[in-house]
């Protein structure tokens, strides 16, 4: 699978700007969600479970051991960037914020700061420190988990924020120079392959410079794994999944980043789809996707395919 042919991949465009491979670190900082704590709500977003994608043993080991200790399994590569992924990684005071996101840059092998994050819990704060590393040469990235434009679906799946707190926050992060990336999930209750096309136009209309998609999962824990049981919530076929996701990518500009066109997660955790166990099978079907309908622009007009 040669994906960076058809698609403008964030890893192509690393080794294009370092020279070489530059892997990401997950690191879990020990930050809390808004929307788990009581400050914006309870029970956290229907479909999360966090610990089903990070492993929350981690978040007692101090920033530079967790960096120290995934390099080491990594092998990979001399250079790294530090994903500040678990829960809300803006959610602190700035003071504690510098202090973790300076010990991963402190490192030798780090890059920069990949900043997970939720809309609404960016303050101006936390931007000014990310626009003075970007500023010193780092690279630097805020993650903003969007999941969908549409109002109705974020209350109805307990997000706590709307569109409008994304647009106000991309808007600010945009005034300062920093790279953003959005989070948007496909197979949402309720929602149609038109409502997902929606969502990417008004996304690519606020301004952003890199997109994560992700199938929806149901995983243990979660509110929906609940509704799933009953019988309520149906989830995608992996053809109806890189169907959608193919079609996305041909209607995004050539020069939007893809940090990621689909996900995984691991059984016991996962429950449904069974397909989201094998992330190199839903990644193959849409590059084959890719191959046979188009690659990414070419439904506006602004494909072309990309040099290795």
């Amino acid at each position: 699978m040669q994906l960076h042919l058809v698609v403008n991949t964030f890893g192509s465009d690393l080794q294009r700007r370092y020279g070489e491979k530059i892997y990401k670190l997950t690191l879990h900082g020990g930050f809390s969600c808004p929307n788990r704590d009581g400050n914006i709500g309870q029970g956290g977003c229907t479909f999360c479970n966090v610990a089903s994608i990070i492993d929350e043993s981690i978040q007692v080991k101090s920033i530079s051991d967790q960096l120290n200790l995934q390099a080491q399994q990594m092998k990979k590569s001399k250079r790294y960037l530090a994903y500040f992924q678990a829960y809300t990684s803006t959610y602190a005071e700035v003071e504690i914020l510098k202090n973790m996101y300076e010990q991963a840059l402190n490192s030798a092998d780090i890059v920069g700061l990949c900043v997970g994050t939720r809309p609404d819990c960016v303050p101006n704060e936390a931007l000014d420190l990310l626009a003075y590393y970007q500023s010193n040469g780092y690279e630097v990235w805020l993650e903003l988990g969007l999941q969908t434009g549409h109002d109705k679906t974020l209350h109805y799946i307990n997000r706590g924020h709307t569109f409008d707190d994304y647009y106000q926050t991309v808007q600010k992060a945009r005034k300062l120079g920093i790279k953003v990336c959005t989070h948007l999930i496909i197979g949402l209750p309720k929602e149609t392959k038109q409502d997902n096309f929606i969502t990417l136009e008004r996304v690519l209309d606020s301004g952003v410079d890199g997109l994560k998609l992700h199938p929806l999962h149901i995983v243990e824990g979660s509110i929906m794994a609940k509704a799933w049981r009953a019988g309520r919530l149906a989830v995608l076929s992996l053809d109806e999944y890189v169907d959608i996701a193919g079609d996305i990518i041909r209607q995004t500009p050539a020069n939007i980043l893809y940090h990621r066109i689909s996900a995984n997660a691991r059984k016991p955790n996962l429950l449904a789809p069974n397909w989201c166990e094998n992330h190199w099978q839903s990644m193959n079907a849409i590059d084959h996707n890719l191959r046979q309908f188009g690659a990414q622009g070419s439904a506006i007009g602004d494909c072309y395919f990309f040099k290795s």
